[in-house]
């Protein structure tokens, strides 16, 4: 709802909505134009007037030619020159160029020719002018000055024939009260077109203000957003459902038919429902895409709500991809998870501790080998559980310490070979292939920190690679793909990822094997967006024609020292 026409606790008129919104009265305006116009038509009709009661026979007049011919040439002055700024506060310059400038054109005419020819009737156009384009000050002003000049008219005629001259009055009063009252409807009539004009200045600007609030809230949504009319034709769709639907959506010109593409024919048959039975719809929906396997869509329609049965409903149609809202609601939930466990790992770590102690303490004092495998199995099941209470309190850690300072950095190479190396006695694993080309390359990231995110890509890529030479390799470079930037990769020969294992790969809690923490990754991940790095997994082989194998890859940001050289 618009706010009322108030400032500084004085009302204000229509005129001043219009000088202070867009400037000017656009139908005010067009009016303007349109009374220039008829003023150089009524002009050029004079002028051509004189010349045909010349024309048949009558005695020319040079003084009414003259100013005929003059009022032409001020008219077209007036309409090309002067500017119309609504509305005529007062008998100002612009009323004297304009309105000014008629009334003396036609009492001139009027008494020059007042015995052949009757002017009156053209008095109507400067009243009809000051009535609609100027204050009711104005056009009472100029309606009166028409009244007195007839009046004056009437009363020179009587000073030169007193005979029979009461007639010459009474239609002088006749007219100038005409002239009143047309004065009083057209500048109503005016009023009233400038307040209309105004209430609907405010309106288009509160629309246009709501249409840009709508348009942005609608793009930036993450939902994707459909807007169907009864024939089945979307008129709007924002970014997020291209990005859902797929299938080249944001090319098509609007509106199109949702029907147009087969995969969106069960939304179609949806929007279809909804008209039908004039209720909200929900449902799950496969869309196939125009790459890859079918996204299973949460698909919710509304109708929008209308009062005049002249103009119909259209359906707003709401697309979620379950993907990103199961994803959602995972990470909230395992954000919660994750600060009870940490809590909990805290509590576990001193008891666990005291298990393993205590096993190796019972180990040496047995000498039976039954009860040896038994505390062995105890040993190796406490070590296990000291690795996820360190995998959660490592993440606990890498979350609370985002920021890295900039004095941090290593040389990536000389790094990653020692940490290689030493990954490489303590697992005694064999076919490992070190590749070290990014020679002198600084890279911001923590020595500990680097430490375990090898160890954690490491140990996932021996858990599925084989035993021959090269079936993990170890690799670091300076240009790879269209990076820049330092990269360390880790390649196995490992079988392809599995689709719904790719999706939440790098999330934690996530893993196919049952013995796995599924922090990993996750760690990782935290790791490396606590420095500034990425890291991504793809399938590809080292070499053309080669094996292909999965590979992690890190790409680090570069130190302080090559940003500046």
């Amino acid at each position: 709802m618009s706010a009322p026409l108030w400032s500084r606790g004085e009302p204000v008129t229509d005129w001043d909505v219009l000088e202070k919104g867009r400037g000017e009265s656009t139908a005010l305006q067009r009016l303007w134009r349109g009374f220039m116009v008829a003023r150089c038509f009524i002009a050029l009709v004079l002028v051509l007037l004189q010349c045909v009661a010349f024309a048949l026979g009558q005695a020319m007049q040079p003084a009414a030619i003259a100013i005929s011919a003059s009022y032409l040439i001020a008219c077209w002055l007036g309409m090309r020159y002067t500017r119309f700024v609504p509305p005529i506060r007062g008998f100002t310059p612009l009323w004297l160029l304009t309105i000014g400038v008629d009334l003396a054109a036609f009492t001139s005419l009027q008494m020059i020719q007042g015995g052949s020819v009757n002017y009156t009737p053209l008095f109507a156009l400067p009243v009809l002018m000051s009535a609609v384009l100027g204050t009711m000050t104005v056009s009472l002003g100029t309606t009166a000055s028409v009244t007195l000049l007839l009046l004056a008219d009437a009363g020179w005629h009587w000073l030169q024939q007193p005979v029979d001259s009461s007639g010459r009055f009474v239609q002088a009063a006749l007219t100038g009260t005409g002239l009143f009252v047309v004065a009083l409807l057209a500048h109503e009539l005016a009023r009233r077109l400038t307040r209309e004009e105004a209430v609907a200045q405010r309106n288009r600007s509160s629309a246009q203000m709501q249409a840009q609030v709508n348009d942005l809230v609608i793009e930036t949504l993450s939902e994707g957003v459909l807007v169907i009319d009864a024939e089945g034709l979307v008129h709007a769709a924002n970014p997020a459902a291209d990005a859902i639907l797929g299938q080249g959506l944001s090319k098509l010109p609007l509106p199109f038919a949702l029907h147009a593409q087969p995969a969106w024919h069960a939304l179609a048959a949806l929007a279809r429902q909804t008209f039908a039975r004039r209720t909200p719809q929900s449902e799950e929906i496969p869309v196939a895409q125009a790459r890859g396997a079918a996204r299973e869509v949460r698909v919710r329609t509304r109708l929008t709500p209308t009062s005049d049965r002249h103009v119909d409903s259209l359906c707003v149609m709401f697309l979620q991809d379950l993907r990103e809202l199961e994803a959602r609601i995972r990470t909230e939930k395992l954000a919660a998870m994750g600060r009870m466990s940490a809590a909990v790992a805290h509590e576990i770590r001193n008891p666990l501790a005291a298990i393993t102690q205590a096993s190796a303490l019972l180990a040496e004092d047995l000498t039976d080998p039954a009860h040896r495998k038994l505390t062995s199995m105890v040993q190796h099941n406490a070590q296990r559980l000291a690795r996820i209470v360190d995998d959660v309190l490592d993440v606990s850690r890498a979350r609370q310490q985002r920021v890295l300072s900039l004095g941090e950095q290593l040389v990536l190479d000389p790094a990653v070979q020692v940490l290689a190396d030493e990954w490489v006695r303590q697992t005694q694993r064999q076919g490992v292939l070190i590749a070290l080309d990014a020679p002198q390359s600084d890279v911001r990231f923590d020595a500990e920190h680097l430490r375990r995110l090898m160890v954690n890509l490491l140990d996932n890529a021996a858990r599925y690679a084989g035993k021959r030479e090269g079936s993990i390799q170890v690799l670091t470079s300076l240009h790879r793909g269209t990076t820049q930037r330092p990269s360390l990769m880790v390649w196995s020969d490992g079988a392809p990822l599995e689709p719904a294992v790719k999706r939440h790969l790098f999330e934690p809690f996530f893993s196919s094997e049952s013995r796995s923490s599924g922090l990993g990754l996750f760690l990782c991940r935290e790791l490396c967006r606590r420095h500034g790095a990425t890291i991504g997994y793809e399938r590809r082989a080292l070499v053309p024609g080669g094996p292909e194998g999965n590979e992690f890859f890190v790409s680090f940001a570069a130190s302080e020292n090559r940003l500046t050289q």
